[in-house]
């Protein structure tokens, strides 16, 4: 009987059973609402993009309009006299209104082309991170499903080892066995107690991990079907992967732009040498009088026009335009390194995630054969105990090797998948659709 049940504990442990909770799409969508980190790539987005419009404003019109109120203490002035006052205050009211518009201004002009660079590149960046997203959820989904099995394999371990110390301790209490064999037995027991433990922990842990994410409690479920497909990457080709990973990886596009973006800062900050033109229209007038209201002249109060061009000639400011020339370049080599090592990443990272969906292949398919064996190691070496040809060690040994063969086998299918999804990110043709596809796996 205790054989038994031995048997059916380690092969519910082995069966995924069907679950109804909320599939990898549900964890997806809310990720999609309220994950901070695509919001945060969001906003930084947003802001960099009003660097155009400040950039192109300084060549768009600038209008401006003012008002002063001035008063001036006069003593002994002949107007005065005239007015029979020896001293006084006289005021002045200044009003006007001019348009300046940039007729030349090279270094304006290339810093508007910066500007775009750099939000193209973010924008760039925000798609990284948009593309992230979809490994993120997956990756902390599979993790919680993978704890959930670890956390069933160690019960199960766990119950056989209990089942293995009970017997144990029957045949020592009738006499046809050793004291060893309950102390190697509890031994055992106790370990597996412990073990289930830290993996209930960390299943509790990563089941937080996940609600970071997607902003919700981590409810039940949808867990991997036992059967999945293996089928190696298409195209079969890794260059072909790295070739399509160099036209389509927003991260790599984002460093690329942002090269650009440094090369443009250079042309703005070398044109810092040349002459500028600017075009102004003034409207203004300027009214004075005495504090008694007496006091006035020819043409005061009167609207007056001013149109005029300007030609600034920058011819020396202490070095700080050489200096900003320098600082550029700098800058420009190092976002040229940087989208050298983005690039070499890139590449590494997809030969890296190709060769692991083909390892996970072939690690998959031993994982289920070593699993077999191992079920029938436990049964035979159960067998064996009971007519003697086994002693206890080999079959805590066996029911040991069972449940590792089990971990091994859960972490390597959830691997694979997600795997595959890390390929399609470093590629940079990830989408919804592939999201769509691991979703159907699931039952």
């Amino acid at each position: 009987m205790r054989l038994k049940l031995l048997t059916l504990a380690l092969s519910l442990a082995a069966v995924s059973l069907p679950s109804y909770g909320e599939d990898l799409l549900d964890a997806y969508r809310q990720a999609r609402a309220n994950d901070p980190v695509l919001a945060q790539a969001d906003a930084t987005r947003l802001a960099v993009h009003e660097n155009v419009p400040q950039a192109r404003a300084l060549l768009l019109p600038q209008i401006n309009a003012g008002m002063s109120l001035q008063q001036q203490t006069i003593t002994g002035s002949s107007s005065l006299s005239q007015i029979g006052l020896n001293s006084g205050h006289e005021r002045t009211r200044s009003i006007s209104a001019s348009v300046d518009q940039t007729i030349l201004n090279l270094s304006d002009i290339a810093s508007l082309q910066a500007a775009h660079s750099t939000s193209d590149a973010q924008e760039k960046t925000y798609d990284a991170a948009a593309q992230e997203l979809f490994v993120r959820v997956a990756s902390a989904y599979f993790t919680v499903l993978n704890d959930e099995e670890q956390v069933s394999y160690a019960k199960a371990n766990e119950e056989a080892f209990r089942v293995t110390y009970d017997q144990a301790e029957q045949q020592y209490k009738v006499g046809i066995a050793a004291v060893t064999n309950v102390y190697q037995a509890k031994s055992f027991y106790e370990a597996a107690k412990a073990t289930t433990v830290t993996n209930e922990n960390t299943l509790a842990n990563d089941r937080q991990a996940l609600s970071v994410i997607t902003g919700k409690p981590t409810g039940d479920l949808k867990k991997l079907r036992p059967e999945l497909p293996m089928d190696p990457p298409t195209p079969a080709d890794p260059q072909s992967w790295v070739d399509t990973a160099m036209k389509n990886s927003p991260t790599l596009a984002s460093a690329q732009l942002s090269v650009d973006a440094a090369e443009h800062s250079i042309n703005a900050a070398r044109a810092g040498h040349l002459p500028t033109i600017t075009a102004s229209l003034t409207r203004a007038k300027s009214t004075s009088w005495l504090e008694n209201g007496s006091y006035n002249v020819a043409g005061n109060g009167r609207y007056g026009n001013t149109i005029g061009v300007t030609l600034s000639v920058p011819i020396f400011s202490g070095g700080a335009t050489q200096s900003k020339v320098r600082q550029s370049i700098d800058q420009r080599d190092e976002a040229q390194d940087s989208l050298e090592l983005t690039r070499r990443q890139v590449t590494q990272n997809t030969l890296n995630y190709y060769n692991s969906v083909l390892a996970g292949i072939s690690e998959v398919e031993s994982g289920k054969a070593a699993v077999d064996s191992a079920q029938k190691a436990v049964d035979a070496t159960r067998a064996g105990f009971q007519v003697g040809t086994q002693i206890m060690l080999d079959v805590l040994t066996s029911i040991q090797q069972l449940t590792q063969a089990q971990s091994t086998y859960s972490v390597a299918r959830h691997q694979l998948v997600l795997n595959r999804l890390l390929l399609r990110q470093s590629a940079g043709t990830i989408d919804y659709n592939d999201l769509e596809y691991i979703n159907s796996l699931l039952q």
